[in-house]
């Protein structure tokens, strides 16, 4: 397995564990005011991170590991700056500051997936 889809691997499984934790305090205290935020936390941070991985270990011979390293970046890092922030939001209603935010991890998040976007497109079109 190339190191890119094991770092999606291990990234999107602690996200994923982040995500169940958060998830089983949210159900013990019969509070889910932050369920959008722990539902984009098991969305992006686990199930896209694990489909990434899937691709990269699948296309190892033929990927570019400058776009699958690149994919790694920006979707973790879009994950960890938009989680927060959208859970901050929800927790205080600060619509105005916050927001800034959820749109930049939101927007990195987004450019990460234009980079796969180019490594699955770039898989399409290779020589045979």
């Amino acid at each position: 397995m190339p190191r890119v889809s094991a770092a999606f691997f291990a990234t999107g499984a602690l996200f994923l564990a982040g995500g169940m934790i958060w998830g089983m305090y949210m159900g013990a205290h019969e509070d889910f005011m932050l369920s959008t935020a722990h539902a984009h936390l098991n969305l992006l941070g686990w199930v896209t991170a694990a489909l990434y991985g899937t691709f990269y270990a699948l296309t190892r011979e033929t990927m570019s590991v400058r776009l699958a390293w690149l994919n790694y970046i920006l979707s973790t890092v879009g994950v960890v700056v938009m989680i927060p922030a959208l859970s901050m939001q929800l927790t205080t209603n600060d619509i105005p500051k916050w927001n800034p935010f959820v749109v930049a991890g939101s927007a990195i998040v987004f450019l990460g997936l234009l980079t796969f976007v180019i490594s699955a497109v770039r898989e399409v079109f290779r020589r045979r």
